[in-house]
C-alpha cells in the first residue's frame, strides 16, 4: 500500500533477540526498498550530545554576519565552511538554507597534474574563531553518527542476503563523512519556498537531525510525504550508493525542504555516510527472490550516476557551490558552465 507518513524503526528493540533481529531486518529491507526513509528510535546515542549539537547550532547562525563569513566556503578548496542563504544551487536554483559543511579533519595530500581528482577533496575545516565549542562537539558527534552509519549499512548489507561486512572494503580505512549544520530561514507567502530543492543523497545512508520546526518533504506515490520533527529519533534514509550497489533494489528517494513561514526558522543538522573517495561500488549478487525484484537504477540525465563513488561526490560539489568550483576548480568544470552558474545538482 502506498506511504501516507515515515515507518519509525526500533533499533535496539530489533537487536534484542535472534528473533527479533530477523523481524527487524525483513522491516528494514521492505522499507528501504519501498518507500527508502523512516524514523529510527532507541538509536543509542546520548541525548545529551544531541542537544549540545543542537544548542550550538543555534549559537553559530546567531553569530554576527562577520564572524561567520570568516569561516565562508569559498575560501576552501575542500568544500568546508560557511555559506550564506542562495549560494548553494539544486538544479541550478538557489536553496534558501545557510549553512556549514564539515568533513574529517585531514591533512591536505599533494596534489598533481596527474593526481585522481578527488584527492582535491582532502583537506581541513574551518571552524569558526567566536565558537570555539563548536568543534570538539561536533566532532564528537560525527564519530557517533558514523559508528551508527556503520551498524546500519552493515543491517542492510545482511538484509540483502550478504555477509555484514560487505561493504567495509568501500568504506575503509577513511568513509565520506560530510555534516551539514543548517538553518532553514522564514520566508514570506510570496517568495521562493525551495528550502532545498528536490533530490536524492549520494551516499550509504543520510542520519538526519530535526530541531523543533518541520518542512521535510518525501517524495511518495500519492505526492509529498510531510515527516515532521519526532523527540527522540533521527530520520534515515537511503543514499544512491545503495542503490547502485543493489541494482535498484534498494531506493534512494527524492526529497525537498520546503521554508518555514517568515515568522520562525527551521533547524537541521544532516550526516551523509559515504564510501572512501577512492572506491568503486560494487554490484552485488542478490539471493533469487531478491534478484528477482531487481528495478534497475534509476538515471536521471542531468545526474548520472557512476559506479567510482569520486566522480558522483566531485560532480555534486562542484555543481551544488559554483563559487567554489570556478574559484578553485575552474580546470574540471564544463565551458558552458566556467562563467556562469552550474545548471543541474544531485543535492
Amino acid at each position: 500500500m502506498p506511504y501516507s507518513k515515515l515507518p519509525t524503526l526500533s533499533l535496539a528493540s530489533g537487536l534484542a533477540s535472534p528473533e527479533a533481529k530477523q523481524a527487524f531486518l525483513e522491516e528494514l529491507r521492505e522499507t528501504a526498498r519501498g518507500l527508502g526513509f523512516f524514523y529510527l528510535k532507541d538509536h543509542g546515542i546520548a541525548a545529551d550530545l544531541i542537544a549540545d549539537v543542537l544548542k550550538l547550532t543555534r549559537s553559530f547562525f546567531s553569530l554576527p554576519e562577520r564572524d561567520k563569513l570568516d569561516i565562508q566556503m569559498v575560501n576552501s578548496p575542500y568544500f568546508r565552511g560557511y555559506n550564506r542563504a542562495g549560494l548553494e544551487h539544486t538544479r541550478g536554483k538557489p536553496d534558501w538554507r545557510e549553512q556549514v559543511d564539515i568533513g574529517p579533519e585531514q591533512v591536505p595530500l599533494k596534489v598533481t597534474s596527474s593526481s585522481p581528482t578527488w584527492q582535491r577533496l582532502i583537506g581541513p575545516n574551518q571552524w569558526p574563531k567566536a565558537l570555539p565549542d563548536l568543534k570538539p562537539v561536533i566532532l564528537k558527534y560525527q564519530a557517533a553518527v558514523t559508528a551508527l552509519g556503520i551498524q546500519l549499512t552493515e543491517l542492510l548489507a545482511e538484509a540483502l542476503g550478504q555477509r555484514k561486512d560487505v561493504f567495509a572494503p568501500v568504506y575503509t580505512p577513511t568513509p565520506n563523512q560530510l555534516i551539514k549544520i543548517i538553518r532553514y530561514p522564514g520566508r514570506s507567502s510570496g517568495e521562493s519556498n525551495q528550502g532545498v530543492g528536490a533530490h536524492k543523497d549520494s551516499g550509504f545512508v543520510t542520519i538526519l537531525l530535526q530541531d523543533k520546526v518541520g518542512g521535510l518533504q518525501v517524495e511518495g506515490e500519492n505526492g509529498w510525504i510531510d515527516a515532521p520533527p519526532v523527540p527522540g529519533t533521527f530520520i534515515i534514509n537511503i543514499g544512491e550508493l545503495l542503490e547502485l550497489a543493489s541494482n535498484g533494489y534498494l531506493r534512494a528517494n527524492v526529497h525537498r525542504v520546503v521554508s518555514p513561514p517568515s515568522d520562525t526558522d527551521r533547524l537541521s543538522v544532516a550526516f551523509f555516510f559515504g564510501a572512501n573517495l577512492s572506491a568503486t561500488v560494487p554490484v552485488l549478487t542478490l539471493p533469487a527472490a531478491l534478484q528477482a525484484q531487481v528495478r534497475g537504477v534509476t538515471q536521471d540525465p542531468n545526474n548520472p550516476l557512476f559506479s567510482e563513488v569520486a566522480k558522483n561526490f566531485l560532480k555534486s560539489r562542484l555543481r551544488s557551490h559554483p563559487d567554489v568550483a570556478q574559484r578553485h576548480h575552474a580546470d574540471l568544470l564544463e565551458a558552458k558552465d566556467r562563467t556562469g552558474p552550474v545548471t543541474a545538482s544531485a543535492y
